[in-house]
């Protein structure tokens, strides 16, 4: 579980986040969702440790986060898996390599034990046949496939993903968000995710934290977002016809 409690961040005369408190449980796909400059991006970057926060903590299995030593945070970052927007592959390695990256950087695996481990996670996002191309070989869906097998092959706790459906089609998108929300359940992770895709908020939102202006405006599930009358929330949500005609047979059916 990761807690956050009453954190601020500012960059000079910025104040970008203004208090922000939440939890992310584990076995949960957790979105954070908002537009653009809502503090999404400094957020993520706090809970990764990348950005300290001037006011506030965060909690990891009841850790603050400010208190761990060099070391214990060290130890920390090997239970962090992450999917970063762009997927962000090494060019230069073959995808077993970019799989076995996190292993060399954390372990003191042998190489057989450490390519045993890759092909495992390679197989289990249905990659298994993949181990030699080179990431410009891979469509965008399977780039995707690979980063979130970099991101569980040193068995984490905790897994972040940015944006991780940018730039995909709507059929490819989902198979991601049903392999996140799969592996989340399987290994008891706390997943955390940035998004701005509606589909994957209503597909795999367990837990939802809506943003606005550096605040928690709403926080919800995708059971409860129709049902609220936050009109930020409902802006947001509902910016598209589609989902409009969807709230308006929510409410005809309710009504």
């Amino acid at each position: 579980m990761i807690e956050v409690k009453d954190i601020h961040k500012s960059f000079g005369d910025a104040h970008i986040l203004k208090g922000i408190t939440t939890t992310f449980e584990k076995g949960k796909t957790s979105l954070v969702i908002g537009q653009s400059g809502s503090g999404k991006t400094v957020f993520l970057k706090c809970l990764l440790g990348l950005f300290s926060p001037e006011k506030g903590e965060i909690l990891y299995d009841d850790k603050p986060y400010s208190n761990l030593t060099d070391d214990e945070k060290r130890n920390l970052r090997a239970e962090i898996g992450m999917v970063f927007q762009g997927s962000a592959l090494f060019d230069s390695m073959t995808i077993l390599e970019n799989v076995m990256f996190p292993l060399r950087m954390f372990t003191k695996q042998s190489k057989s034990e450490m390519e045993e481990r890759a092909d495992f996670v390679l197989k289990r996002v249905n990659l298994e046949n993949a181990h030699h191309k080179m990431p410009s070989e891979a469509s965008g869906g399977m780039q995707k496939r690979v980063a979130i097998a970099r991101a569980i092959v040193n068995k984490p706790k905790y897994l972040f993903c940015d944006e991780p459906n940018s730039g995909l089609d709507p059929k490819t998108s989902i198979v991601i968000d049903n392999l996140i929300q799969e592996i989340t359940d399987e290994y008891n992770i706390t997943t955390v995710i940035n998004s701005h895709d509606m589909n994957s908020v209503m597909e795999i939102g367990e837990k939802i934290v809506f943003l606005k202006d550096g605040l928690k405006a709403w926080e919800g599930s995708n059971k409860t977002i129709f049902k609220t009358d936050n009109e930020v929330v409902t802006d947001f949500v509902y910016s598209s016809e589609l989902f409009k005609k969807v709230r308006q047979m929510y409410l005809e059916e309710k009504g």
